[in-house]
């Protein structure tokens, strides 16, 4: 279940980064640079951090083919997603929820402390939509109002609850991803946001 669930949070994330460099208008080199970027960003970080090195994706290519297969799909049937912004929505929001759990689960791996997983679980979570969004030219959806990052931090205090309840790992991870894209359509939905900083001198 979690070498599946990496392999469909790749594949969400490189499609996400696909399309939104289809909407900046990037040649098809430009497109997959993104997409892998989006895709193993956030995950390339949090191995060096943690000191796994060569990092995951170095060795092991499945990810390399799942991100090509997800930017010749985007490539193919770029024309049917009609509404762009919506599955790049989609995409990215799936691939939140699914990453932020295989940060954590590779914290608890190296038995670091749960605060920590969480945090390393949000920074794989995120930090490869950061890249993409910077290459974009746009500013970073963590830094935004929008609420991203502290859906993740909510999904990983999720995450060790239901551990303590001695909850099979496969319902667990289910249950987290599944709590973490719930939250995120909700938020977008009900416009759920966090105040920005204003200056009033």
């Amino acid at each position: 279940m979690f070498y599946l669930l990496d392999i469909i949070g790749t594949m969400s994330f490189a499609m996400s980064g696909a399309l939104t460099a289809m909407n900046k208008k990037m040649d098809p080199f430009g497109v997959f640079i993104i997409a892998f970027v989006t895709a193993l960003g956030g995950g390339t970080l949090r191995d060096v951090m943690i000191g796994n090195t060569p990092v995951g994706w170095m060795k092991d290519l499945n990810g390399v083919y799942a991100i090509i297969l997800a930017f010749l799909l985007s490539f193919i049937f770029r024309n049917r997603f009609d509404k762009l912004r919506t599955s790049l929505f989609l995409f990215d929001t799936i691939g939140l929820g699914v990453f932020t759990l295989i940060g954590i689960q590779k914290g608890i791996d190296i038995h670091l402390h749960p605060f920590i997983c969480i945090a390393v679980g949000t920074m794989t979570a995120c930090f490869g939509g950061v890249i993409r969004d910077i290459l974009c030219n746009e500013i970073p959806v963590i830094f935004r109002k929008e609420i991203y990052a502290t859906i993740c931090i909510i999904g990983g205090i999720i995450f060790f609850i239901l551990k303590k309840l001695n909850l099979e790992n496969d319902i667990i991870y289910l249950l987290t991803s599944s709590i973490i894209i719930i939250i995120r359509l909700m938020a977008v939905k009900f416009k759920w946001s966090l105040k920005p900083i204003v200056n009033k001198s």
